[in-house]
């Protein structure tokens, strides 16, 4: 290929690229249909049936283009488990992942490479997603080698570059993971995320390992990189608390299944379903010395392994009656982009 040859080709791309993130802002960048993840775990004994986690279950959502939606919900709700599969890190069981008009569950590997350019996480643990023989320099490469991104003598430059975006110097490309801090592990985690300019980003619960201060500081960069960068982001946290100055949605996980979706203002300041409820009442007030009615919920999460039928949140309910094992609930809408699961409310 001659340079004049490569060049045209780089100004294709990059047009290319613009476009596919100007897109139809009213449609949805992203959206899941009745998605479904499960883990078989074979037979407890011999004349047992075989067991299955049933991890995300019948899952609908649209992620719209250019907004940041929050996943909350307990520990060992499947949160983590749907982030990762819309990227097939873990591959669904049932349902459909489309991406900006692409069925992601039917894309073959060359399709998923190209896709994963526009498709990247942010790992919850820092210290456990960086490969401790890699500079970070050569951590960041590694995306741009992957991906043929940009000439070998552009990439040191663009990965200083990248650095000093993220909070870093560009010097701090020739140091090893150990050298550093949690939050600063974090940022390289970001940077190299963005290493190939994704339209998408899952964040799965990226300053659950950091300080509080050190929470506040990733929390803002991230705010900063998805306005310049015009991310579409998946932010995944169990801490209310954390989420509610940065996302634009939230969407509520209980049990592999969404109880409730609506607007961060909203769902805030009028949860309609009880989960929701009693997850915000749990949140610590900032206002001294007033005091916020707690809702203590009985008992714990049900194994996913034997998940109760109809409403999956009903043997922890306060207004759960006997309707509730029939059915399950559907989403039903409460206001406008808000609904919820609860057919007692």
């Amino acid at each position: 290929m001659s340079a004049l040859d490569a060049k045209l080709h780089d100004i294709q791309a990059a047009t290319e690229l613009t476009l596919s993130r100007k897109g139809d802002a009213t449609t949805p960048l992203l959206s899941l249909r009745g998605l479904q993840t499960r883990f078989p775990l074979g037979r407890k004994y011999p004349w047992t049936p075989p067991r299955v986690v049933h991890a995300v279950e019948d899952v609908h959502l649209d992620i719209r283009r250019g907004e940041i939606l929050g996943l909350v919900g307990e520990s060992g709700s499947g949160k983590t488990t749907l982030g990762r599969a819309l990227l097939r890190l873990v591959e669904p069981t049932d349902g459909r992942i489309i991406f900006d008009g692409q069925d992601v569950t039917k894309a073959n590997d060359n399709e998923l490479r190209n896709l994963r350019r526009r498709m990247q996480i942010i790992f919850q643990d820092p210290y456990a997603s960086l490969n401790p023989r890699m500079t970070v320099g050569e951590t960041i490469n590694e995306a741009y080698v992957i991906h043929k991104l940009h000439k070998t003598a552009e990439r040191k430059a663009r990965i200083g570059e990248l650095l000093s975006k993220v909070g870093l110097t560009p010097s701090h490309a020739t140091r090893f993971p150990h050298e550093f801090s949690g939050g600063q592990r974090q940022r390289i985690g970001i940077a190299r995320a963005l290493a190939v300019e994704p339209d998408f980003v899952v964040a799965d619960e990226p300053v659950s390992a950091l300080d509080v201060s050190i929470q506040a500081q990733v929390i803002n960069l991230l705010s900063d990189l998805k306005d310049e960068f015009g991310l579409t982001m998946l932010f995944i946290s169990h801490d209310l608390g954390v989420v509610e100055y940065l996302v634009d949605r939230i969407a509520v996980m209980y049990l592999g299944r969404l109880v409730e979706v609506g607007p961060a203002s909203e769902v805030y300041s009028r949860p309609r379903h009880p989960y929701t409820q009693a997850l915000l009442s749990a949140v610590p007030d900032p206002v001294p010395g007033r005091n916020r009615k707690r809702q203590i919920l009985q008992g714990d999460i049900p194994s996913p392994i034997l998940p109760p039928s109809g409403c999956v949140f009903r043997t922890r309910c306060p207004i759960a009656g006997s309707d509730c094992a029939a059915v399950v609930p559907p989403m039903e809408p409460v206001g406008p982009g808000h609904i919820k699961a609860c057919i007692k409310q």
